[in-house]
């Protein structure tokens, strides 16, 4: 094997952190459904990375900014992958009516309950393992380090689009996550998005017309 191929297998490891000149532009990616937000992360959502979505209050807005993802995994064909997505504790019964109006195939649509933060995280890494989800959704208040990096492994091994919902007031803890953004709704209904970290990118805000 030659130098120069053991090296790009080093930096095609989704461990390593590489600039966007030279990041690897074929990385699995979904759709976000919003133009200017395709454009900040090199093409829309990254899979199998976990992300880290943060916001100060739960219905922000930050379930609508997923939407057009998760119509796009849903309606999928199974030969191109599984179409299951897992719900886990969210705060809210999400309302059947408006996830088929977004174009949600619901019947693809699992909901969990977690009596203890602790529950959540199992859950999140269970059903990131297993094979069959193709988008992993989940909401707490805490997290430590050694949670938050079974996560990422997990998503890393799945190749899955795994979500974590958490409190703003975490924007400054330490995270393994290979995005992390925080979300807000603006005064005229749109989404202020402000991307703190990504893999091979840069910080950047936006605000959307959702």
């Amino acid at each position: 094997m030659s130098a120069r191929h053991q090296l790009e297998q080093l930096l095609s490891h989704p461990r390593i952190w590489r600039g966007r000149g030279v990041a690897d532009s074929r990385a699995a990616v979904i759709c976000t459904g919003y133009e200017p937000l395709d454009r900040a992360l090199a093409g829309g959502w990254p899979l199998g990375s976990l992300c880290e979505l943060l916001t100060d209050q739960w219905g922000q807005g930050e379930f609508r900014l997923l939407l057009p993802a998760l119509s796009l995994l849903t309606r999928r064909e199974a030969t191109e992958g599984p179409g299951q997505v897992v719900l886990v504790d969210p705060p809210y019964i999400p309302y059947a009516p408006a996830l088929k109006a977004a174009g949600v195939d619901v019947s693809r649509v699992l909901v969990t309950r977690c009596s203890a933060a602790q529950d959540v995280f199992w859950t999140l890494e269970q059903a990131l393992r297993c094979g069959a989800c193709a988008a992993v959704l989940g909401w707490c208040k805490a997290a430590d380090d050694q949670c938050l990096r079974r996560l990422q492994l997990a998503a890393e091994a799945s190749g899955s689009w795994a979500v974590l919902m958490r409190p703003q007031s975490f924007q400054r803890q330490r995270s393994p996550a290979g995005l992390r953004l925080t979300i807000a709704a603006t005064a005229d209904a749109g989404l202020d998005v402000v991307i703190l970290k990504q893999r091979g990118g840069k910080p950047e805000q936006l605000v959307l017309n959702a």
